[in-house]
């Protein structure tokens, strides 16, 4: 489901009477906003490490792209077919300190980015695109059939005090890559849509300064005139200045208002905002490596949408970097399945269920690459992973039916969740130590 309507669209992102809005315009937290004194009374929500929560963008994908056929962990073995397009040429890069071969689209990335990247190579178990929302749900492992993103998001949102604990999607190619959230389907929120709500001369964002005074004239009761010395310097510390608001919507306004597609280009510019609005902890987009490929001429296809999909990842860190999120945001990326390896493919690759790469570039994740590929049911795919080491092979104490399993508990262990925590959300896998900074 696509929202578009305004009305909906205000209530999806901000809440009952937008008291996101009023939140992002004031300073205090939505709850307090809320529930006046009560909220002191019931004590802050529950954060487990407030120091280690991130606000993640998860870039997800249900055509199966061909992102995992060129990433450090695949050029060891000589039978493993990669792009013959210059713009793909196998290229030595460094990750963690250690030497290590991609594909060239990669080895461009500023290596500040790169020293907080991590390759993945893990199996889905699934060669059926419609099976998106089921790998997001760790096929099975995630606690209620929760998604991922939502398990990240209910425990993140305490800590980052978000407008709301739903993930929001800004883009997807199908509706298989829609999010859910405690089993309720959640909203599609395209960037076009995002822009024309918030940007309307007599909108949200050019009215913030007008919403901050009337919100703090509605609740001079709590903020002045009752509670205790403790609470009215807590209240202090968080209300924003008329200045501050006016930065933040001109700085908002400008950036909403360059959007003018659904590209991801704009949806990387819708993400940014919204984690600059506190609205939700977990943003997703689609970034296109290739997609669905069986019939792609010398791989093509899949050259041009690496160069595009890597060129798209750097824009997102060089972004953040400039927005000062370079520490509060992680990227990861989670597929359907990957694509089949071996020497036959040459003009085009198939579904691949043992094998799929995901990423994630943060300041939570030591660089390096976790797991390895090898020759699987006649092809290529994910192998055990010791759980200590992060190394791909026999003897992994973590075997391939588990890696995608141990890649969402590592996730929330990550950001910040305590072993019980994780593994109460996550039934089976184990955390790679590995792979934590």
């Amino acid at each position: 489901m696509i929202i578009t309507r305004r009305k909906a669209l205000m209530s999806a992102l901000f809440g009952a009477g937008y008291v996101g809005l009023r939140a992002l315009a004031t300073g205090i937290p939505a709850t307090v906003l809320l529930k006046g004194r009560r909220a002191f009374a019931d004590g802050a929500p529950a954060c487990i490490n407030r120091a280690k929560a991130q606000f993640i963008v998860l870039a997800t994908s249900g055509s199966g792209d061909p992102i995992n056929a060129n990433v450090p962990g695949t050029y060891a073995d000589p039978l493993i077919t990669h792009s013959a397009d210059p713009t793909m040429a196998a290229t030595a890069m460094t990750l963690g300190g250690r030497p290590t071969t991609a594909a060239l689209p990669w080895t461009q990335l500023p290596q500040s980015v790169l020293d907080r990247t991590t390759f993945w190579h893990i199996m889905t178990n699934t060669p059926v695109h419609p099976k998106q929302p089921d790998v997001l749900k760790l096929m099975g492992m995630a606690a209620q059939d929760e998604m991922l993103p939502s398990l990240l998001a209910k425990q993140l949102a305490p800590c980052l005090g978000t407008v709301q604990a739903q993930p929001i999607t800004v883009g997807a190619n199908s509706p298989s890559e829609g999010l859910s959230f405690s089993g309720q389907a959640l909203p599609i929120i395209p960037p076009l849509a995002l822009k024309a709500t918030l940007t309307m001369p007599t909108g949200p964002l050019a009215n913030l300064v007008t919403l901050r005074d009337q919100t703090l004239s509605q609740i001079s009761d709590l903020y002045r005139n009752t509670g205790n010395a403790a609470q009215k310097a807590y209240l202090d510390s968080l209300i924003a200045s008329q200045s501050e608001i006016r930065n933040i919507r001109q700085d908002l306004l400008a950036s909403l208002t360059s959007i003018k597609d659904n590209s991801v280009a704009s949806q990387i510019t819708a993400a940014i905002a919204l984690i600059q609005m506190n609205v939700t902890p977990v943003i997703a987009i689609h970034i296109p490596f290739g997609g669905d490929n069986h019939n792609d001429a010398a791989l093509g296809n899949e050259a041009r949408q690496t160069v595009s999909g890597v060129a798209s990842i750097a824009s997102l860190m060089s972004q953040l970097a400039s927005a000062g999120l370079s520490d509060q945001v992680t990227f990861m990326s989670l597929n359907v399945f990957g694509r089949t390896l071996g020497p036959r493919n040459t003009d085009g690759r198939q579904h691949n269920p043992n094998h799929q790469v995901s990423i994630t570039i943060g300041k939570p994740f030591k660089p390096g690459v976790i797991g390895a590929v090898g020759p699987v049911a006649g092809d290529y795919g994910a192998l055990a992973i010791n759980s200590q080491t992060g190394a791909g092979g026999a003897g992994g104490d973590i075997d391939a039916g588990s890696t995608l399993a141990s890649f969402g508990k590592t996730t929330l262990a990550a950001v910040g969740l305590d072993s019980s925590t994780v593994d109460a959300s996550i039934s089976t896998g184990k955390v790679i130590q590995a792979a934590l900074a």
